[in-house]
């Protein structure tokens, strides 16, 4: 019987502003998939609900709170070495103004414009869910 894989729980945001586009992060040097964007966002901790850890990851990563968040789809992805579930929220109210605060990039993109950005593997089916949602 083949070991169990282990299971790694994410939350994510589509953070959507005035003009309908989505911010992106990109990994920084030193982590894996470094160089690619995508969805703000975090790992749960234990005993942690998903709206409280993506407010905390917010918070830490982009600087923002009181993130208005609507569950939207998720992803389930087997990459060689863990298996991902991602939930992603809707999130288009916030208080103050993202920044990378771990020093990551940030730019905003049209759902269209992020099908030609280097992405990881299981944000792909994220990306065409917003594509079709914001259509």
């Amino acid at each position: 019987m083949p070991a169990a894989m282990k299971i790694i729980h994410v939350v994510a945001a589509a953070l959507v502003d005035g003009e309908g586009r989505v911010l992106l992060a990109q990994r920084p040097d030193g982590k894996s998939l470094a160089g690619l964007w995508e969805f703000p966002g975090g790992k749960l901790e234990p005993g942690e609900s998903p709206e409280a850890a993506l407010a905390r990851e917010l918070d830490e990563e982009l600087g923002i709170a009181q993130p208005q968040l609507e569950p939207f789809t998720f992803v389930s992805f087997a990459y060689p070495d863990f298996h991902l579930v991602m939930l992603l929220y809707w999130c288009r109210a916030w208080a103050g103004v993202p920044v990378g605060r771990d020093g990551q990039a940030l730019r905003w993109e049209t759902p269209a414009a992020m099908a030609g950005l280097p992405m990881p593997p299981a944000d792909l089916p994220l990306v065409a869910a917003l594509q079709a949602a914001m259509a």
